[in-house]
């Protein structure tokens, strides 16, 4: 089986500061793989450099067998790459639906529509004509996550998915996760929240100061003590 995205020896830089150093990482179709690290470890500066917003100086990325090192967002999106950034970007003055359809994407179909998206987030059903801006934290995550579904994505990327939610709105996020999983979705996704990455996870990337310094299966990673106790500080 190929992958479904490669991201080989990723070098990137904000202006001279080196952020990444030969960062590798992938993703088989249909699996979970999480990127997780300690705030400021480098995953989300691994996101921009994948998706093309902050592209790398050296390395590449190969996206359905394709090179597209440095491609604009956009154009990473229409080939079929879904981004939930960490800050969302919800767009306050507009209603749920009106957000959802702004994530659509000419061109691409697939099983996600209004109505299938509404039918997988009962929570953002029952709010589909309140304005964006009115959310709470979690309503918002929620929104971000099926925006980017409404545009049928063969990956889906989520950058710290849980952060700033409270327990029992993470809870209902893994469920919803795993039932995306069911369905044979994609996703990458970065994330500090050990219990819930083990929850959700096939595979682990830990990146630590920019470097990658362990890949595995979540099955192994769990027997890691060692890993986590010095990069993820459980």
């Amino acid at each position: 089986m190929n992958y479904i995205l490669e991201a080989e020896g990723l070098n990137t830089f904000y202006g001279r500061s080196h952020i990444l150093f030969d960062v590798n990482l992938s993703v088989y179709p249909g699996e979970t793989v999480c990127l997780m690290g300690r705030n400021g470890a480098g995953k989300t500066t691994s996101f921009r450099s994948i998706m093309g917003l902050t592209p790398p100086k050296k390395g590449k990325v190969i996206f359905k067998g394709k090179q597209c090192t440095g491609m604009p967002s956009y154009k990473m999106a229409r080939m079929g790459m879904g981004f939930v950034p960490e800050d969302r970007r919800i767009f306050g003055p507009l209603t749920v639906r009106e957000n959802l359809e702004l994530g659509k994407i000419p061109g691409r179909k697939g099983r996600w529509t209004m109505e299938t998206v509404l039918e997988h987030f009962p929570t953002i059903e029952l709010c589909r004509d309140r304005l964006g801006g009115s959310l709470s934290g979690g309503e918002q995550q929620m929104l971000t996550i099926a925006r980017a579904l409404m545009g049928n994505p063969d990956l889906l990327v989520l950058d710290e998915p849980t952060e700033g939610l409270a327990p029992v709105i993470v809870a209902v996020l893994k469920e919803l996760i795993r039932s995306l999983k069911s369905a044979q979705t994609t996703i990458l996704l970065s994330e500090q929240n050990i219990r819930f990455a083990m929850g959700v996870s096939d595979r682990v990337v830990v990146i630590d100061k920019g470097h990658v310094v362990y890949t595995g299966t979540m099955e192994e990673f769990r027997k890691q003590e060692a890993v986590q106790k010095t990069y993820l500080a459980v």
